[in-house]
Parts: structure tokens; C-alpha cells; sequence
């Protein structure tokens, strides 16, 4: 399946991710994935990839929405900011680290889909 949406690729690569989760290296295994459905350069694959990871991301990004929503009602205003700003630090962590991963994923995958 080689289709020149990069989009659609992404939203693939990012289904891949998450399928893939139980595995360590699922981001980069998604990215890769994206990156070959695309079939571009490696530019286009670390563009591919880190679209994928940030798609991917999203889910995590509903824990951020969720802990906003929540976090006013403990109480105590000191406990609501630090734990919003826990939860936004974790969160950024885990969003760049999937990003990350996606983008070097899509390096490979554009390599493979070049040698192969």
C-alpha cells in the first residue's frame, strides 16, 4: 500500500503505535511503519514519523485535559497548581519522547523503503 497521503500514513503509522504499545519500541516501529507507507527521503520520513508520533499522542494529551478538568476541585490551590504542573511536565516528557521515537522510526523507515 504506497499512497502519497501523507496524512492517512500518519494516522496508520499512529494505529501501529498504539497497537503496538506493549512493546517498548512501538513508537519507533509506528514511525517506521509511516515513513515506508509514504516512501519519500529521509526528511520526508522524519516529517512522516514525528506526525505519526504526535497523532499517536493524543490520548496522553486527554490525561493533561483530564487532570485540568479535575485538579481545581482538591481544595487546595497549592496541591491544584503543582499537580497540573506534575502532569504537564509527565505529559510533555512522554508527548517528546513519542514524538521523538516516531521521527527516528520514520529515519529507518524511509532507509528500508529506499533499500528494499
Amino acid at each position: 500500500m504506497n499512497t502519497d497521503n501523507t496524512l492517512l500514513n500518519a494516522v496508520i503509522g499512529a494505529v501501529a503505535t498504539i497497537g503496538l504499545s506493549f512493546t517498548g519500541i512501538s513508537p519507533v516501529l509506528g514511525g517506521a511503519l509511516a515513513a515506508y507507507l509514504d516512501g519519500g527521503d529521509t526528511g520526508n520520513g522524519l516529517r512522516v514519523g514525528a506526525i505519526s508520533g504526535a497523532i499517536a499522542s493524543l490520548p496522553v494529551a486527554a490525561i493533561l485535559l483530564i487532570a485540568i478538568v479535575f485538579l481545581p476541585f482538591t481544595g487546595d490551590l497549592g496541591i491544584a497548581v503543582g499537580g497540573f504542573l506534575f502532569v504537564l511536565v509527565i505529559v510533555a516528557m512522554a508527548v517528546g519522547y513519542t514524538v521523538a521515537l516516531s521521527a527516528l522510526g520514520g529515519a529507518i523507515g524511509s532507509y528500508l523503503k529506499r533499500e528494499l
